[in-house]
């Protein structure tokens, strides 16, 4: 929406449509009328949709951006009705039209926008600049109370280089609007493709929920060739309430295949080899099992994917599943300079429309450019699986990443695509840092790093390694210490034991950490006896040092009180009750215990100070990192050795084969 007011006279009903081409080619949009403006569903890009009647109320921002949220009638998904005397915009998430990403990566070189109407008032086309600055392109006003018309609005794509969307608004006076079927088009013939739909699941009851909301579209199971789940859990998925009603709306295109806990790596390895070898499908998407599903990602992502102008891996964003209207971030990238993934260069991260609509953001408009997308939402054309290879053996962690640079690699670009997106948990309220996977992290890291990072790695790796063993020793996280160490270990051991891991790796993991305090977790602080110390001792150690100098003296202070011995009594009743957040080495090294909460708040644990295993913990990483900064050379040559026999389908089929 903009602050211009719409003409609604008899004048601007004459002038409707006569945008000349000449001003369609440089990025102005030209408005025609038709009895019936139907296309083929192959030539949709993109459908205008609404709320599905599950969702809750703060998705609404995702899809209309309204002055005061509900007065606007949803209709169905795709069908809307605005009240007398108001105005909204489609300028929103999962309705505006993300045209510099296909100007950037498809042959589409205009995009018509095709919709219905019925009642009176306006429509007006916008489009934005990378700078996040509106123009008005072209409007129509609406006269037709009783039947619906048909509108369509031909937009060029030329000036969506560098960034860019498109929207339109809509205002009414005295009577309402209504909108239905509107779409994001192309005149271009596309090819018709179809896609393989698979997950992996040991959370059933979410894995069935996505399934039902898959299955409700019919034109979304249009181009649905196959859904794939690798079952891997205790619970089995045909057992799970609701399995009946996603089974009946999938049909025949469903296929469980229950199978060992091999990870999210062999799970979803399982999906591309079904997909790439058992079925003609031109297109292979993978999506996690515990996401809440847009299922228009599914046709916005194969109608890209058939659009590019070269195969492109097509990821779709993460949504907050905790707070629906908030975007994770914009796009991600690996950086291999370091070993590690991050938000790509520009992009904004943790972005709430509810309380910034797109149209008023300055940040949201730039294209961004990614390298990498995590498998909560991602497609692959047949060609990139069949000439790059299937995923590696690396249960957890990593596969993804690893997977988009080898692609990469073989001149299949990454694109995260706006618009095609799931809700997920952000890994911002995990404890996967320091938890059981802790261990996946970092032997998955020197792995990506040792195939694809440069040499002069090895100095960051060992340099931030030391660093991190630090912090986790001062902070009496023993059990993380003791599993990365474990994982540096395996790496130097060589590639030959990564399939066999697949199913040995995490028992061992979880039997190392059973014994270690900070491993062990109660519901509440309330199972502790309660803290004996004055929680105002901690507000002084809780503010983190920023000086180097400052930073050097808190860490010499804290290195020599872990050497000394703890008070007896911290033994058995804790110092402090520290939040997650606080739970910072600048605190926890200057303590002998205190109870330490998770990051998602399900329970805590109560960390004592070791000495002896500070000791024995600290010497053995000072073993392993110059070990492994000493062989760093001669093992990027051996895992980039083992690369085709570890990714070949060949490889993997002895895993699936086996009981």
């Amino acid at each position: 929406m903009t602050d211009r007011t719409p003409d609604v006279s008899a004048a601007a009903t004459k002038r409707a449509g006569t945008a000349t081409a000449a001003e369609s080619k440089t990025g102005e949009a030209a408005a025609t009328r038709s009895k019936s403006r139907k296309v083929a569903p192959e030539q949709v890009l993109q459908r205008v949709v609404f709320p599905r009647g599950e969702d809750p109320l703060d998705v609404r921002a995702l899809y209309i951006d309204e002055p005061q949220t509900g007065t606007t009638t949803v209709v169905s998904r795709r069908s809307i009705k605005v009240p007398a005397h108001s105005k909204i915009s489609l300028a929103s998430y999962f309705n505006a039209f993300p045209a510099s990403y296909w100007k950037r990566w498809t042959k589409v070189d205009e995009v018509v926008l095709r919709l219905k109407v019925k009642g009176a008032g306006r429509l007006d086309v916008y489009r934005s600049k990378a700078n996040g600055d509106s123009v008005h392109l072209e409007g129509a006003p609406v006269a037709s109370p009783k039947s619906w018309t048909w509108l369509e609005f031909r937009v060029s794509l030329k000036p969506f280089e560098d960034g860019g969307w498109i929207w339109f608004d809509l205002f009414t006076n005295d009577s309402a609007l209504e909108v239905d079927e509107a779409a994001w088009t192309t005149d271009v013939e596309l090819p018709r493709q179809r896609v393989v739909v698979g997950t992996t699941t040991i959370r059933p009851a979410d894995c069935v929920v996505a399934l039902q909301t898959l299955g409700e579209d019919p034109e979304v199971m249009a181009v649905v060739e196959k859904v794939v789940v690798a079952d891997q859990g205790g619970q089995k998925i045909r057992d799970t309430e609701g399995f009946e009603l996603a089974a009946e709306r999938l049909g025949d295109k469903l296929q469980v295949i229950e199978q060992a806990n091999i990870g999210g790596s062999g799970g979803f390895t399982r999906v591309m080899y079904e997909g790439v070898h058992n079925s003609d499908a031109e297109q292979v998407l993978l999506m996690d099992d515990d996401i809440a599903l847009e299922p228009d990602g599914v046709l916005r992502a194969n109608a890209f994917a058939r659009a590019a102008s070269h195969p492109v891996i097509v990821g779709g964003h993460m949504l907050n599943l905790q707070a629906r209207s908030r975007l994770h971030s914009m796009g991600e990238v690996v950086d291999v300079g370091v070993g590690i993934w991050r938000p790509a260069p520009g992009a904004v991260t943790d972005y709430d429309f509810a309380k910034t609509p797109l149209r008023k953001s300055k940040k949201l408009h730039k294209r961004i450019d990614a390298n990498y997308n995590g498998w909560w939402m991602c497609l692959f054309p047949r060609e990139v699986i069949e000439n790059s290879g299937l995923p590696l053996p690396l249960f957890i962690k990593f596969d993804d990443s690893e997977y988009s640079l080898r692609a990469g690699a073989h001149g299949y670009p990454t694109v995260t695509l706006p618009g095609a997106a799931v809700w997920h948990m952000p890994w911002t309220d995990k404890n996967d840092a320091t938890d059981w996977t802790a261990y996946f992290h970092t032997r998955n890291r020197l792995v990506m790093a040792a195939l694809h990072s440069p040499e002069e790695v090895r100095q960051v790796l060992v340099k931030q390694g030391l660093k991190l063993t630090l912090r986790h020793l001062l902070s009496m996280e023993y059990s993380t210490v003791a599993v990365q160490q474990k994982a540096i270990e395996d790496f130097l051991a060589g590639p030959g034991e990564l399939f066999d891991s697949l199913r040995t790796a995490r028992p061992d993991v979880l039997e190392l950490r059973k014994d270690y305090d900070d491993a062990k977790t109660l519901p509440s602080a309330r199972e502790f006896p309660p803290p004996s110390a004055d929680p105002i001792m901690a507000e002084g150690l809780l503010k983190p040092p920023v000086n180097p100098a400052v930073i050097a003296a808190r860490a010499s202070k804290a290195l020599l009180h872990n050497l000394k011995e703890p008070d007896q009594a911290a033994g058995e009743r804790p110092q402090l009750n520290i939040p997650a957040d606080s739970a910072r080495w600048f605190l926890l090294g200057a303590l002998d215990s205190a109870t330490v909460s998770n990051a998602d708040g399900s329970g805590v644990s109560f960390r004592r100070r070791d000495p002896e295993e500070f000791r024995r913990l600290g010497l053995r990483a000072l073993a392993n990192y110059r070990k492994l900064a000493r062989e760093w050379p001669r093992l990027r040559e051996v895992y980039r050795a083992a690369l085709p026999e570890l990714t070949s389908p060949e490889s993997w089929k002895q895993v699936f084969d086996e009981k």
